[in-house]
């Protein structure tokens, strides 16, 4: 199929008028359009509901790890971000009625894609996505946030409810 093209007319084919229609927009935008600049660590984004951040670990009100090792946050994570090594079996009974913690609980920010997978999954309620934005780091080795690193900046999630509380 054959398209038939008309033929500019002169003024069609000037680059002059075009450039002068573009300064036009520009100049509008400049003196009349309203400020979309943020001035970021002055200036913070106001985070909207149902915002998913990055995950990380929570304590119980008695400031014990609330994950059990069921690496079910792991199996779910679509892209492999998390990683768990569990011990063997708890013998200290003074972290009430747990029958394992995680040895080793590493999650990967570069990795993560904030999807929150492994909050709707955790049956203890052990994680949580927190609604921060601004994940920095010098290397990639920083951005590996260990067990320590995610407690650290989970805090404390205040239960109604202590599945674990001492008898």
């Amino acid at each position: 199929m054959i398209v038939k093209r008309e033929k500019l007319n002169l003024w069609e084919r000037l680059y002059g008028p075009a450039i002068v229609d573009g300064f036009k927009v520009t100049l509008r935008h400049f003196f009349f359009g309203k400020t979309v600049t943020m001035q970021y660590p002055e200036e913070k984004w106001t985070v909207p509901e149902g915002y998913r951040g990055a995950p990380y670990l929570v304590k119980d009100p008695e400031g014990r790890t609330k994950c059990v090792s069921c690496q079910l946050c792991e199996f779910v994570c679509p892209p492999k971000a998390i990683r768990i090594t569990p011990p063997g079996p708890v013998v200290d009974t003074t972290t009430g009625n747990v029958e394992k913690r995680p040895k080793e609980f590493e999650i990967d920010m570069l990795r993560c894609i904030f999807c929150g997978y492994c909050q709707e999954v955790c049956p203890e309620e052990a994680i949580f996505l927190m609604k921060d934005y601004s994940l920095t780091g010098q290397s990639r080795a920083e951005m590996v946030y260990d067990k320590e690193k995610l407690l650290a900046l989970g805090g404390v999630h205040q239960d109604k409810i202590w599945k674990w509380k001492n008898k």
